[in-house]
């Protein structure tokens, strides 16, 4: 069974424009319907997809975060080329990451930060969640149970130094925060493991913006845009954004 690929997505509704970004192992899906909510108020969204994501998990691993944040960096000036002159960044987990360095490299008009793991100082648990992404994705390809053992098996002794270059990433973007200035919202779900619930507060009192405030979601988890509350997410969101003072109006 072939699987399809989730490709970049982009909407384009007016001239303040949203770079969305989705996390480790995810895809657009993850931030797929906050994508249109946005659009729905007016925003243009390009949400672009990372190498090796959304395919079978051997790719994500010939890849790496240099290569997802290229990806992110062409994101961003693809709505440049586009004549947008006004961006904002947002992202969920490695994503909120990434929306994190984007703000530190790039103007941009606001940043929002969702579960992301600021404070991460190894790779512990990053293969973990790939091998739960590996045993979904081989199982929707309708392998054998034999065959779906045998390629999870290769997948553990595979290299894994993309793993270990994330945790560099992010300590990297950790040690750059107090040049964020932009508006910044960090969301954070109540119920998501305690290396994302640290982050949350971390990010909060370093960076160095004059508007900045933390959201949390009491009944979520990690991807709170998929969560229980993802209408909620999706409001702030928009409710954040349209408060910017934009140069620009629709």
């Amino acid at each position: 069974m072939n699987i399809a690929k989730p490709q970049s997505l982009t909407i384009e509704k007016g001239p303040k424009a949203v770079l969305l970004l989705h996390g480790f192992t995810g895809s657009t899906k993850d931030v797929k319907k906050l994508a249109f909510h946005l659009a729905e108020r007016g925003y243009t969204v390009h949400a672009p997809i990372y190498s090796g994501h959304g395919v079978e998990p051997e790719a994500l691993l010939e890849t790496t975060p240099e290569d997802w944040w290229q990806d992110v960096v062409k994101g961003y000036q693809f709505l440049q080329q586009k004549g947008y002159k006004e961006i904002a960044v947002a992202g969920i987990s490695l994503g909120g990451v990434f929306s994190l360095k984007v703000a530190e490299t790039f103007p941009v008009k606001a940043v929002v930060s969702m579960c992301a793991p600021i404070s991460r100082d190894n790779s512990k648990g990053l293969f973990t969640r790939l091998y739960h992404y590996a045993r979904l994705y081989k199982s929707f390809e309708n392998k054998s149970k034999d065959q779906i053992i045998s390629e999870l098996h290769e997948l553990r002794i595979t290299p894994k130094d993309s793993l270990d270059s994330v945790t560099e990433i992010t300590m990297e973007t950790r040690e750059q925060l107090a040049n964020i200035k932009a508006p910044t919202l960090i969301m954070q779900g109540a119920l998501d493991d305690e290396l994302y619930q640290e982050s949350a507060p971390m990010i909060l009192n370093t960076v160095k913006a004059q508007e900045k405030e933390i959201i949390w979601y009491q009944n979520s988890g990690h991807i709170i845009t998929l969560g229980k509350e993802r209408d909620q997410v999706n409001e702030d969101v928009a409710d954040f954004l349209d408060q910017v003072e934009w140069k620009i109006a629709n």
